[in-house]
């Protein structure tokens, strides 16, 4: 294996960094007492003109389909927790420096189909259609 391949890129690092945080924060109960949605606006409103146009979209469409989720961050990026376990997050694009900002769900999500299900989707722009797909998976993941 090469020296490239097994070293973090910058922002990988500055992920983990960002994640350490989070829960150094959230032992010292910080986070336990304090509701963490103004952190993940702030989050949100430090992002880049695209990243955070799909954000706050995503934000507003989490927070109606499914407001017993809890905003929260996770490495860094908007992510919705239920009873502590996380279920969805938006990955910016400009985290790592990819083409398109992510939807990703974690396996607290109910996605389950079969033996084989998409647990990431891309998110270039939102139209309504794009919305309506959003809210039955946010819906359906919560279910």
């Amino acid at each position: 294996m090469s020296e490239t391949t097994t070293r973090f890129t910058d922002e990988e690092r500055a992920a983990m960094k960002e994640r350490a945080s989070e829960v150094r924060a959230a032992r010292r109960g910080s986070r336990a007492k304090a509701d963490p949605e103004p952190e993940v606006l702030a989050k949100i409103a430090e992002m880049g003109d695209a990243d955070r146009a799909l954000a706050e979209r995503l934000h507003a469409l989490v927070k109606a389909a499914a407001p017993e989720l809890t905003p929260k961050l996770w490495y860094g990026m908007p992510a919705y927790a239920r009873d502590g376990k996380l279920v969805c997050f938006f990955q910016p694009a400009a985290k790592f420096k990819t083409r398109y900002a992510t939807l990703g769900f974690n396996d607290a999500a109910n996605l389950d189909d079969g033996a084989f299900w998409p647990v990431a989707y891309a998110l270039t722009t939102l139209n309504a259609a794009e919305e309506e797909r959003i809210t039955a998976l946010i819906r359906r993941a919560v279910g």
